[in-house]
């Protein structure tokens, strides 16, 4: 059976971990199959924006596959690893896909633990049920959090509330995690569909070349001086600038219709 559900709808991909009876817990056959999806999602034209969740109401994922990695240990088959996927099955995984402009958002149902809270941190907008869980725990496993989770974590709250929270491995509730800014919005389990929908056709409603030209924008310009930052070419920001879309944004608005997105 396949570890990922990926599914197309007029403009999404919806991506489902598919492991429930293990929490969604992700092996090296989870990230190979998820490398494959992103790879589509980012070269299918008619997709727009993705979604990605865990099946059940438990899980959204609690990271990497224990069981699998004492498996390979024993048999030596496991390297030693640290930073990021390089030479792994999977890479680049989404939390290395630097470049990726498409908007992903993640449905966080359960469990965000490890590598699973560190796919959510590569997420551009995450949407959590109140019985949301994240945490790093890998310090309390002898591990660190390699798929970018000490540097994500640490530039995306306050310094000193993430360094609590990398070196204890503590839990955060979906409430703290929306106060700390980690999380866009906290709804009941039942409202997480709708929530996550509200969200999709917002990003739907704008042209899709200016949303990819914001995030790469926005990404790149976190680590550099604004000077810098406005000094820097991005490469849909270009072809933004030089679209269809450009024009027709302003042209509907004083036509006082909808506009006709393209994505060209």
């Amino acid at each position: 059976m396949t570890r990922v559900r990926y599914e197309k709808k007029g403009r999404v991909a919806r991506v489902t971990l598919d492991r429930p009876a293990v929490l969604n817990a992700m092996d090296l056959r989870t990230h190979a199959e998820l490398a494959e999806v992103w790879d589509d999602f980012e070269r299918d034209d008619e997709l727009w924006v993705a979604v990605l969740t865990g099946a059940g109401e438990k899980s959204f994922s609690v990271g990497q596959d224990l069981t699998e990695l004492v498996a390979r240990t024993r048999e030596g088959t496991a390297a030693p690893s640290t930073f990021g996927s390089r030479g792994k099955p999977g890479w680049p995984r989404l939390t290395e896909r630097f470049d990726l402009a498409k908007p992903v958002v993640a449905r966080v149902n359960g469990y965000a633990l490890g590598g699973g809270f560190e796919l959510a941190l590569a997420c551009d907008v995450v949407v959590a049920a109140e019985h949301a869980t994240f945490a790093l725990p890998e310090a309390r496993l002898g591990l660190i959090a390699g798929a970018g989770g000490v540097f994500r974590l640490a530039g995306q709250m306050p310094f000193k509330s993430a360094m609590g929270h990398l070196i204890t491995g503590r839990r955060l509730s979906a409430a703290r995690a929306y106060e700390l800014g980690l999380v866009n919005e906290v709804v009941p389990a039942a409202e997480l569909d709708d929530a996550v929908d509200g969200w999709v056709r917002d990003i739907l409603r704008c042209a899709p070349l200016a949303v990819r030209a914001i995030k790469e924008a926005a990404t790149t310009a976190a680590t550099l001086p604004l000077e810098r930052a406005f000094a820097t070419r991005y490469v849909w920001e270009e072809r933004r600038m030089h679209s269809e879309d450009a024009l027709e944004g302003p042209l509907s608005f004083v036509e006082k219709r909808e506009p006709e997105w393209r994505g060209r």
